[in-house]
C-alpha cells in the first residue's frame, strides 16, 4: 500500500475513533445538565430520558453512535481471530441502536411503533441492545486495543473495558432491584440515580478507550512521516 494511501487510511481510522470517543464523554453530561435545566433533577437511568423533553437528545446521540460504528471498518481480521473490527463494531452499532429505538419501560403516551406492535417485548429488546452495546465495547477495549505495544496504553485499555463491564453489570443488578419493589430498595435508587451514574461511567470509559486509541493512531502517522523525512535527508 502506497504510504499516502496508508497514512490517510490511518487518519479515517483517527477521525471516527475521535469522534466515537467524544460522543461517549459529552453523551451523559448533555443528559445531565438538560436534565438540571429541565426539572432540576437527573433521571433514575440514562434510558429514562427517553420519556422526558431531551429524548431526541438522547436518540439522537445514540444514532449518531451508531452510525459511527456501522460504518468503522477497522483492520482486517489476523490469524486466529473470530471476530473482525468491523463485524465488531456492527454490533455495537445494531446495539445503539436498539437502545435508542426500544424503551426501557412503556409510557402512555410516549409510545412509538415498535412500542405499538411489540408491546412488553420492546423492554427485552432494550436491555439485549444494552448488553449487545456495552459487550462489543468491552470487547474493543480488552481484547482490540490491547494489543498494543505500549504498556501504558495497555493499562487503560483494560482499565477502561473493566469499568464498562462494571458499570453494566452495576446496572443491570440495580435495574433488577428497582423492578421489585417488595424488597424495599426501588424508591432509594430511584432517588439516588445510582443506575444512571453506573451508566455514566460506563459510557464515559468506552469514550476514553476510543479517545486514546485514536491518538494513538495520530502518533503512529506522525512517528512514520518523521522517520521517512529523516531517511530522505
Amino acid at each position: 500500500m502506497p504510504y499516502q494511501t496508508r497514512d490517510q487510511y490511518v487518519l479515517s481510522f483517527y477521525r471516527v475513533r475521535q469522534a466515537l470517543g467524544i460522543l461517549g464523554l459529552v453523551f451523559p453530561f448533555l443528559l445531565i445538565f438538560g436534565g438540571l435545566l429541565q426539572d432540576a433533577k437527573i433521571q433514575p437511568t440514562i434510558s429514562d430520558y427517553y420519556h422526558t423533553t431531551l429524548r431526541d437528545i438522547f436518540v439522537g446521540a445514540l444514532f449518531a453512535i451508531g452510525i459511527f460504528l456501522v460504518s468503522y471498518k477497522g483492520h482486517s481480521r489476523e490469524n486466529g481471530e473470530r471476530i473482525s473490527d468491523n463485524m465488531a463494531a456492527t454490533l455495537a452499532g445494531v446495539g445503539a441502536f436498539g437502545l435508542a429505538i426500544f424503551p426501557n419501560q412503556l409510557v402512555p403516551g410516549t409510545l412509538n411503533i415498535f412500542e405499538h406492535f411489540l408491546g412488553q417485548w420492546a423492554k427485552i429488546g432494550h436491555f439485549l441492545s444494552a448488553i449487545l452495546f456495552l459487550g462489543a465495547m468491552a470487547y474493543f477495549s480488552l481484547i482490540k486495543f490491547a494489543r498494543t505495544n505500549n504498556s501504558n496504553r495497555r493499562r487503560i485499555y483494560y482499565i477502561c473495558g473493566w469499568v464498562i463491564l462494571g458499570g453494566g453489570l452495576g446496572a443491570t443488578l440495580f435495574s433488577i432491584l428497582r423492578a421489585l419493589p417488595s424488597l424495599g430498595h426501588a424508591n432509594w435508587i430511584e432517588t439516588s440515580g445510582i443506575i444512571f451514574w453506573f451508566e455514566a461511567i460506563g459510557i464515559w470509559a468506552f469514550g476514553l478507550s476510543w479517545l486514546v486509541k485514536g491518538k494513538a493512531d495520530i502518533m503512529v502517522v506522525r512517528q512514520i512521516k518523521r522517520a521517512r523525512r529523516n531517511r530522505n535527508w
